[in-house]
Order: C-alpha cells, then sequence, then structure tokens
C-alpha cells in the first residue's frame, strides 16, 4: 500500500482526503453542479448530499488501501483554501487515468497545470505506471492546453470504416497520452516537500 501523503508544488497541496473534508468537497460539487454534469456524472450522481460526501470519501480511503484509485483534494497552499479534486486510476498493463476538476473561481490561474504535473510524478514515480492517460471533450480548449502543457500528447483518431466515421461518440472526446520514457522529472516543476 502506497503512503497516504500529500503532493505539493509551488502553490498547492493535493493531498488524500480526510473525513472532516466531506463538508468541503460537497459545497464545490454541489456549486458547479452543472459545469460537472458533462464530465463528471458518475461523481456527481454518488455525491448528492453531505452524507454521501463522507460515504464517497472513505471510499476513497479504502481505493487508496487496494490501489484501485488514488483520490486527492487539492488546497492552495498560501490561503488554505479547496480549490478542485485529482485522481489517479490504474488500469491494466501500466496503464492509468487521470481526471481533475476545480471549482469555477480557481480556473484560469495555473492551478490545474501545477496539480497534473504532481500527479504525473506521482503516477510514474510512487505507482509505477508507464503510460497515463487524460480524456478531455473536443470542446473543452483548457483542458487540452493543460494535458500539452505538461507534455501529454494527442492520440490521433482511430481509423474507422466509413459507415462509422460519423459516430459522435468517439470523436467528441479526445485522448492525450505521455508515456513514462518520455517525461522528464526535472522539468515539471514537481517538489516532494
Amino acid at each position: 500500500m502506497l503512503p497516504r501523503a500529500p503532493l505539493y508544488t509551488a502553490r498547492l497541496c493535493l493531498r488524500p482526503y480526510e473525513p472532516a473534508d466531506a463538508d468541503v468537497f460537497f459545497a464545490l460539487l454541489h456549486a458547479d453542479r452543472p459545469r460537472f454534469q458533462p464530465s463528471f456524472p458518475d461523481r456527481l450522481q454518488a455525491v448528492r448530499s453531505a452524507t454521501d460526501a463522507r460515504v464517497s470519501l472513505r471510499s476513497f480511503a479504502d481505493d487508496w488501501r487496494t490501489g484501485r484509485f488514488y483520490v486527492f483534494g487539492i488546497w492552495h497552499r498560501a490561503t488554505a483554501e479547496y480549490v478542485g479534486d485529482i485522481c489517479l486510476m490504474p488500469q491494466q498493463a501500466g496503464q492509468a487515468e487521470i481526471g481533475y476538476y476545480l471549482a469555477a473561481a480557481a480556473e484560469g490561474q495555473g492551478y490545474a497545470r501545477e496539480a497534473l504535473a504532481a500527479i504525473v510524478e506521482f503516477g510514474f514515480a510512487a505507482v509505477g505506471s508507464q503510460r497515463l492517460l487524460v480524456r478531455c471533450f473536443l470542446g473543452n480548449e483548457r483542458g487540452q492546453a493543460v494535458a500539452r502543457a505538461v507534455g501529454f500528447v494527442l492520440e490521433p483518431p482511430p481509423k474507422r470504416p466509413m459507415w462509422f466515421r460519423n459516430s459522435d461518440a468517439l470523436s467528441q472526446i479526445l485522448r492525450f497520452w505521455l508515456k513514462r520514457d518520455q517525461y522528464d522529472t526535472g522539468r515539471r516543476g514537481f517538489d516532494s516537500n
């Protein structure tokens, strides 16, 4: 089992949730529910109340112990303000997927890039992943820019038969990959203090 230790960047503290975080966790999700619905419907379905938030945080701790899912809250170091959430989900064959969201007021300040860089380091160094995935909706230009800024590369669209090319389901989601051997840990701004 990996230790439940925080990750630090210049401005952020990413740490596994504690039971006392349930209220801020719920408040952020509740405040931005319409904005998060397209990308995080499962999280919103699971967390409809503060009680649900407490259950989810216990579940995150259990998932951490089993190595199924590593979920971190994102706090601003100087103000201790809770600004979002980021997670890494190991999959098969050394692959893991990263998902994150920020409060609306926290967007546009570089926090997503800082948090993503830290979780990439965690995925490669602590978890031992060989390849990391970030998925973004086609219209999410900010999310795409964040992935690229950290070194992720857009996967070319799959070759499909002509009759299948009009499928909206696949064409609306872009997949960005970062391979361990392409990652330069000294250039990403991660600080383990």
